[in-house]
């Protein structure tokens, strides 16, 4: 299992995600632009001592991420908003990558369109969406109790 950030721009919410991948043992990915840079304050204080335990990958922009996707044969499981089937609903895979997008934008068109699956976290209709950290935390903690499998860590290597 491994977790994707597409372009995040909320230090906080970013240094929680990995935060929660070095617990878990969970590879992750930040496909940039990111909106703050990595010695930001306010994401080293939410990844703690964590963050050097993270396997994290970042991609230059959404094609290198592609790129390296189509020659990994991952699934990717977007979730959104705007998708009809809940992550509850849905059967994982111990190999899928589970995509993030934006706090402020979501993700584009093009992102939408290449992934495998697009899930949604259902809420109370009034209200319009969760917390992307908890969402990760939600989504991730559900794929693993599904697969009962705990990703090997992978080296971190570096921005492609």
């Amino acid at each position: 299992m491994q977790i994707a950030l597409f372009q995040p721009d909320i230090p906080q919410n970013t240094g929680t995600i990995l935060r929660l991948c070095a617990c878990l043992d969970v590879a992750a990915h930040i496909i940039e632009p990111a909106g703050f840079d990595s010695s930001d304050r306010n994401f080293r204080r939410a990844g703690m001592d964590y963050l050097d335990q993270v396997a994290l990958k970042r991609h230059v922009s959404w094609s290198k991420f592609e790129e390296w996707r189509a020659e990994s044969g991952c699934r990717l499981v977007l979730f959104t908003t705007k998708a009809a089937t809940s992550y509850l609903d849905f059967s994982y895979n111990a190999s899928d990558i589970l995509l993030f997008g934006r706090e402020t934008a979501g993700v584009t068109d093009a992102v939408v369109a290449a992934a495998d699956a697009r899930l949604l976290i259902p809420i109370k209709p009034s209200l319009r969406s969760l917390n992307v950290a908890v969402t990760a935390a939600m989504a991730v903690g559900e794929a693993l109790r599904q697969t009962a499998h705990r990703s090997p860590s992978r080296q971190p290597e570096g921005l492609l």
